[in-house]
């Protein structure tokens, strides 16, 4: 396995991609020697606390989505300039590194999505599917690191900081446009009543962009694994 880690292609075709790399090279260039990839991993939680404080506390007041926005700024530079530190300074560790940056992953998704929904915006259940499947996608990624040494970062010209950029411009689309926070519609679903705002149907759409990005990636694996492990004749 630790072979496996070492050797996988990462794999970055997101929209914003060339010019976020550039940002990074140039920010691991000006980082203070006291500055460690760890030091940046931990800015990175901390990060993502500070989204789901300022998501929670927006319950008392809209203003504090400019402390969610900040958060996903904090946990951007941390959660994306630990490794490039590291690449930069010739200082990685492939293993420890790995296993560090997924379990972190997990711990961001968790506080993000979970503090987005305890939120008065999106209701708890979508939140929840969110991170659902995109936890599932990072065990994807995770699987094909390991079977086909490919470690993929975005999925349909998406990854983790173009989902921060459309959250951010979300968040001050809410903060100043009043009627936009104020929308809300009753339904009833499976004999359930439920009152759904804007936040509810921008939430949906997206979970129902990652589901469908879930599907469409897990079939192709499968036809791609199928060609690489073809069925075997029983000789029974």
């Amino acid at each position: 396995m630790s072979e496996d880690i070492k050797t996988s292609k990462r794999i970055q075709t997101s929209v914003l991609n060339a010019a976020e790399h550039k940002a990074l090279v140039w920010l691991a260039a000006r980082q203070p020697r006291w500055m460690t990839s760890n030091i940046l991993t931990w800015i990175g939680i901390a990060g993502s606390v500070v989204i789901a404080a300022g998501y929670i506390l927006s319950n008392r007041d809209i203003n504090w989505l400019w402390l969610a926005t900040l958060g996903f700024l904090i946990n951007w530079y941390g959660d994306s300039l630990d490794g490039n530190l590291a690449r930069y300074r010739g200082t990685q560790r492939p293993i420890y590194g790995y296993y560090l940056d997924h379990t972190v992953d997990a711990i961001n998704e968790i506080c993000m999505f979970l503090g987005i929904g305890l939120s008065a915006l999106l209701n708890i259940w979508i939140a929840i599917a969110g991170l659902i499947i995109y936890l599932l996608l990072t065990i994807n990624v995770s699987m094909n690191a390991h079977l086909k040494k490919e470690f993929k970062l975005t999925y349909a010209k998406l990854g983790p900081t173009e989902l921060r950029l459309i959250l951010i411009i979300v968040n001050t689309l809410f903060i100043f446009i009043e009627p936009l926070r104020e929308y809300s519609r009753n339904i009833t679903l499976f004999g359930q009543d439920f009152t759904i705002g804007a936040f509810d149907y921008i939430g949906a759409v997206i979970v129902a962009m990652l589901a469908l990005v879930y599907v469409v990636t897990i079939l192709k694996d499968l036809h791609e694994y199928a060609r690489m492990d073809p069925p075997k004749p029983w000789k029974g």
